[in-house]
C-alpha cells in the first residue's frame, strides 16, 4: 500500500577520460514536470553533447521511458532506468548530461559512465515511504467544511488544491489502507458530492 520516491533533488559528477557526466534526479509526478526539468537542464548545460534520460511514473510503474539522445542504442537510458529500477523508486526523473572529452568510451564504457552517474545520484537523493492514494475531488456547501476535514484528517488523507468559495471544491488523496471507511463516511455526509 505504499511506494517510494525522493524528495527533492539530487546530483553528482562522474568522469572518465576527459568525459563529464553530470547526473540529476528529480521528483516528478507528470509528462509536464519532466519537460519542465529536461528544458532547464538544456539551458543549464547547453554547450553539453548528450542530455540522456529515463523516468518511471505511477505507484503502479507502467509509465516509463529511456533516451539515449544521440548516443549509441541502448547505452544510456536503458542503464539510467535500470538504476531507477533497482533501487525500486517511482514518480521521478534522471538526467545524465555528458560533455564529450575526446575519447570514444565504446558502449561498455558508455554503460558504465551512465549507469555509475545515475546510481550516484540516487544514492545521494532523500529517499521517503509514501501511501498509494484513491484521488477524489469533493464539492460541497461552505458549511461543510469542519465535517469533511475532519474525515480527511482522521484518514492521512493528503490535500492536494482546494477552492473555498460559499461553495467549495477539494481535491484529495485518500491512502488506500482507509480507502473503504474514509469514502463511506463522506458518503454519510449529505449534501456532499464526491467525484
Amino acid at each position: 500500500m505504499t511506494y517510494k520516491t525522493i524528495t527533492g533533488k539530487a546530483s553528482a559528477e562522474f568522469k572518465d577520460r576527459g568525459s563529464k557526466f553530470h547526473g540529476y534526479a528529480f521528483p516528478a509526478r507528470s509528462a509536464e514536470e519532466i519537460r519542465q526539468h529536461l528544458q532547464e537542464l538544456k539551458k543549464e548545460h547547453p554547450k553539453a553533447g548528450h542530455h540522456c534520460y529515463a523516468y518511471r511514473l505511477g505507484t503502479d510503474g507502467l509509465q516509463f521511458r529511456a533516451n539515449d539522445d544521440g548516443e549509441p542504442s541502448g547505452s544510456a537510458g536503458r542503464p539510467i532506468l535500470g538504476q531507477i529500477d533497482s533501487s525500486g523508486l517511482t514518480d521521478l526523473l534522471v538526467v545524465v548530461v555528458r560533455y564529450f572529452g575526446g575519447t570514444l568510451l565504446g558502449v561498455p564504457g558508455l554503460i558504465n559512465a551512465y549507469k555509475t552517474t545515475a546510481a550516484d545520484s540516487l544514492a545521494l537523493a532523500t529517499v521517503v515511504e509514501k501511501n498509494i492514494e484513491h484521488k477524489v475531488v469533493l464539492e460541497y456547501d461552505y458549511s461543510l467544511m469542519n465535517e469533511v476535514m475532519m474525515v480527511l484528517k482522521q484518514n492521512d488523507a493528503t490535500i492536494y488544491r482546494q477552492d473555498m468559495q460559499l461553495f467549495c471544491i477539494l481535491e484529495a488523496g485518500i491512502p488506500l489502507s482507509h480507502k473503504e471507511s474514509c469514502l463511506q463516511k463522506l458518503a454519510d455526509i449529505r449534501g456532499l458530492e464526491i467525484r
